[in-house]
This record gives C-alpha cells, structure tokens and sequence, in this order.
C-alpha cells in the first residue's frame, strides 16, 4: 500500500501479540542489514507508529524482559570496604594490597583479592579510568558499525530483548563482582542500559560478536604439545587471541592477577572492565583459551563463554573438573575451550555449543592443535560444523600449525612465540600480511604462552604479538615473595620482541591500514581517489588479496569498468581468505564484463 499524501510505502502489521521466538530475530535482523534508506518521516506519522508499535512488540511485551532490566544482584551477603585508592603516580594506584601499575612494556598488571563483591569494587576503582575509556572505544566501534541513530535506537532495544535471559545464566557470586565493578563504569552511556546491564551486556560481546556473522572479530589459533614435541617434555600452550575491536581497544591490555576468597588463585590476559577470561591460567597449572566456533543464531544470550573459563580457572584443578564445568553451563554460541592442565600433563579441547557438547581428546600423541572448527565425535556429522572447514580459513591455519611444528622440533617458549608470529602461508607462500589465513593476522589483541608445570605465562606487549612476552612466575605472584619485592615480572626469562616490527615491511602494513580507511571512503563515493594513491596502496601490502579487489570495487563503483575488470582478475591469482571471499571476487568480475559488453 502507498500514502497518498507523500508517496512513502508503509506496512501492516497483523494484532499478533505471540509472535515467535524466530520471527522477531528475523524483524530484527532484517531492520539492521537494510541500508539508511529512510530520510526524512516529514509530517507523516505512519512509519513512526509502525516501527514505535514493532519495538513495543518485540521487547516491552517480551517475556522476561521486564524482569532482567530491573534485576539486581543480591550483595548484602558480602562484608564491603569502598575503596579509597591511593593514586602513587600516574602509572600506579593502589588500596590496602590491591594494586595497578603499568610495566615498561605498558601493559597493566592487576592484583585484586576480596569476596566477590570486593572483587568488583577494587577492580573498578584502580581501573576506573581504563574501563571508561575501554567502554568508550567498545561503543564508539558499535556506533561506526550501525551509523543510523534509528538503527541504534533499534539495536539498544534488541539487546535488551537478546539479553533478558543471561542474569538467570550467570553465577550469583559473578554478578555480585560484575555489580561492584559497574559503579565505576561511566554514566555517558546509561541511555543503552543501566551500568549493571550494560556491564553484563559487555560480558558477551564476544558470543555475540561472532555469533552475528556481520561483526565476525575473532579468528584465534592455538596449540598445546608436550612429551617428544617440547624442549624438557613439559606442556606448553601457546595461543593467538585475534579479537579485533581496533587498535585503541588493544592499547590497554590488562593482566589480571586475582586472590578469591573462594576458590584457586588465577592469572587472566584482560582489559578493564571484564571478570571473565578469555585466556588465563590458575595457580593449579589449569590453562583456558578459547577459540570461536560456527554458530547459529541464537535466539537469547545464555552464559557468556568467558564467564564458564572463568569458572573453570576459579575451580578445577584438573581436566575432569573443567570438563564436568563446562557441562553443566548453558552457552549461547560455538565455542573450542582448549584447557592444559599441569596435574594431568595433558591437553584437550571441550567444544560447546547450545545443543551439543563434546570432548576431543588426542591418543597417541602428544599435541593438540586448535583453530575454529570443531574435532571431537560429537560433532562428526554436524553439516554447520563441515560447513564452516571447507568454506572458512580455519581449517588452512590448521595446516599451518602442523607445518611449523614439523619444522620446529622440540619446542621451547621462544619456539612457541616464533610459531605465534609466523605471517606465512602453507609452505611458506607469502599471502599478504593481514591475511586471516596466518597464523599472525596481524589483528590480535594479545598472544600467550602456557608452562602450566613451571607456573610460567608470557604475554606480548604490544603491538599484536610482535612486542616483548613478559613472563610472570604464578608460583611468586602468589606468595609473601612478590609482596616483598613488589614486582610482577620475571623479566630476566622474557622473550625479545619479534625484528619484524623495526622493518620497512610493517611500517609499510601501518601505512596500508591507514590509507585503506580512505579506500573504502572511496567505494563509498565519499572520496576521490587518483590511480597513483591506488597503485601506492597495494605496493604496501602487494601479496594480498584485499587491495585488487578493494581497487576493483573502486573503480566499478565509479564505472571504470576496464580497470576495475584488471583489478579483480589480479585479486583472484592471490590466496584469498575464505571460498565466499572468492565467489564475491568472482561474481563482481562478471558484473564487469557484463558491463563492458
């Protein structure tokens, strides 16, 4: 039907109250793909009351939603000391013996200790400053991805919808520490959700980043080996965490050192306000990574992923307890958590997701390898699961793992970083730096290394994994030999940072990133862009992929046919990311010479 009046098409939406559970993730998908096409409502009334009367339907009326928004943790159970943070300087804050303190490598190290609720304040009072900055840049990225103010409008009314469910999934004691440390974040942002909410919302971003394919951030790889394959026959473990919300985001990594009241003493690579654990490891020898599977949609976010690691550090001390952690909570997306366990001198991955659970478990050798497709027999006949390794790159990185170990026998922390850092193809096939088929994509937030039997963790200072990996000795940290010398870092084992970083090649790949910005502007048509700012372009990253086909698009975009025809057809002599990375290369290639016929 079309108004009269003003010529604008509008919709009927039948009086069902009880829509499903899937027909309001479709309106709501829907809604945020399409492009910014509504302009101006003008003095029509129409589609402000059908999309006012589609938010009321999808989350006012949802069932629990009411209930998650008003939720408060029960916190009267816990005995309470408001912090009064001692600032030292600019670089190191301090309470009773809870501190903060940046190293020379300027990464943030944290030591906490308390009951859960003293977690929280203690963790936000020393890191008000980072966690408010961390939740600025986190916002600002969501901002950059969905630019229309009605689209947010819609998108703060889906998370409150998507997340009614997760406070019910959360551990009482976690929400009491995520609740202590929400009193610092910031009230800029309390027109999204109440910083309680908007705390936990936080804690999913990475289930919910990938989850939805469109903002897809992560792509990690890791691995474990021991026995014949390591220098003394030790564990080691070594991961890449490549979560991507910007470069800001990265700056103020965070190494969390924590004391429960309750439970194991753990060490966690972190930024400011986040109590779950993406990469960690106790000082029982127990080690988490975790690494994204395929998921489906979800229809409502369940336990956030870094919260069951965080469980299982808090825990177990052994593979069975992990294992028997993970089984118990429900989970809303795909996930690999590869846990090392130093009591066990052994290594497997526990692959959840909302409706299945499996365990893989190698025989006969010693080494696991772990990227973002699942192993175990529980999801041999998953067609998702097969899906995702013939069309995505995780099954090439794979490859790529058993390569470089065969080529590097008997592995030692420096060994392992080398792994890391590698920015190779198979066989040693340059593919472009940035290119998600690496094992370095050049993205990562952080990279680790595991001796779970030593007590050893080294992290990379930045940028990605290319700075120095501090180590830290868990077995010092927690015990009356760091409060006497007051140091985190075991410096004289660290590992020297990669030459890579003093080469032309990576201040040629910083250029690239930063004039790819202007590129896309120009597909966009918001920019002009000459042939020599093209050609200069892809010189600085000239084995990738990407820059062909981002020229290609260009140059269509702006009808140059001929050239854009050259640009794709050089694209697809590259080795690019993914099988639907090469069939749109392929598909806007025969756009092309449709047009120049």
């Amino acid at each position: 039907m079309k108004n009269s009046e003003n010529d604008i098409p509008f919709v009927v939406i039948r009086n069902e109250m009880k829509w499903s559970e899937e027909s309001k993730l479709f309106f709501l998908r829907f809604f945020l793909r399409q492009n910014d096409k509504i302009q101006c409502f003008r003095n029509n009334g129409s589609l402000i009351l059908i999309f006012l009367s589609l938010n009321l339907i999808l989350f006012l009326n949802s069932c629990g939603i009411r209930k998650s928004i008003k939720h408060i943790p029960d916190v009267k159970q816990y005995l309470l000391d408001i912090p009064k943070v001692n600032k030292i300087n600019d670089s190191t804050f301090s309470f009773n013996q809870n501190y903060l303190t940046k190293n020379k490598q300027q990464i943030w190290e944290l030591y906490i200790q308390g009951n859960p609720l003293q977690l929280g304040y203690n963790n936000g009072a020393l890191t008000q400053n980072l966690m408010q900055k961390q939740e600025e840049i986190f916002f600002s990225k969501i901002e950059g991805f969905v630019p229309s103010k009605f689209k947010q409008n819609l998108l703060r009314g889906f998370l409150k919808w998507y997340n009614r469910k997760m406070y019910l999934n959360v551990r009482e004691d976690f929400q009491a520490e995520i609740y202590g440390m929400s009193q610092y974040s910031s009230d800029k942002y309390n027109f999204i959700a109440p910083k309680f909410l908007r705390s936990m919302y936080l804690h999913g971003a990475h289930d919910i980043g990938h989850a939805m394919q469109d903002l897809m951030m992560v792509g990690c790889s890791s691995l474990a080996v021991w026995n014949e394959n390591t220098e003394d026959g030790d564990l080691l473990i070594g991961r890449n965490f490549d979560f991507y919300v910007g470069d800001d985001f990265a700056k103020n990594k965070v190494i969390e050192f924590v004391q429960p009241e309750e439970g194991i003493p753990y060490l966690s690579v972190t930024w400011a306000g986040m109590i779950g654990v993406v990469s960690g490891m106790n000082k029982e020898g127990i080690t988490v990574t975790i690494n994204a599977g395929k998921s489906k949609i979800p229809l409502a976010a369940k336990t956030p992923i870094s919260l069951v690691t965080r469980e299982i550090l808090q825990y177990a001390r052994n593979i069975d307890e992990a294992i028997a952690i993970a089984k118990k909570r429900k989970v809303f997306v795909s996930e690999s958590i590869l846990v090392g366990s130093a009591n066990d001198k052994n290594a497997v991955i526990i692959e959840v997701s909302p409706d299945n659970f499996g365990v893989y478990e190698v025989k006969n050798t010693s080494r696991v390898f772990c990227t973002n497709h699942f192993q175990s027999e529980a999801y041999k006949n998953d067609k998702r699961n097969q899906k995702h390794i013939a069309e995505s790159h995780s099954e090439y990185r794979y490859e790529k793992l058993q390569e470089l170990l065969a080529e590097n026998k008997k592995l030692n922390p420096e060994k392992m970083a080398a792994i890391l850092r590698d920015k190779s193809g198979l066989k040693g096939e340059k593919i472009g730096f940035g290119n998600e088929k690496a094992i370095n994509q050049l993205i990562a937030h952080h990279a680790v290394i595991f001796s779970p039997q030593k007590k050893l963790v080294w992290v990379s200072a930045n940028p990605y994994q290319l700075g120095e990996f501090v180590c830290y000795d868990l077995n010092e940290i927690f015990s009356d030999k760091r409060l006497k010398s007051g140091a985190f870092a075991k410096s004289e084992l660290n590992i020297a940072k990669d030459p890579f970083l003093d080469s032309p090649e990576f201040k040629n790949y910083e250029q690239y990133k930063m004039m790819s910005e202007e590129v896309e502007k120009g597909i966009e048509g918001d920019v002009l862009l000459t042939d020599d700012f093209l050609s200069r372009y892809q010189s600085l990253n000239p084995d990738f992929w990407l820059v062909y086909y981002h020229a290609g698009k260009y140059y269509y975009s702006h009808k140059e046919y001929a050239k854009a025809k050259t640009e794709f057809e050089k694209a697809l002599t590259k080795e690019i990311t993914t099988v639907p990375d090469r069939e749109n290369v392929e598909k806007y290639l025969r756009k092309t010479e449709r047009k120049l016929k």
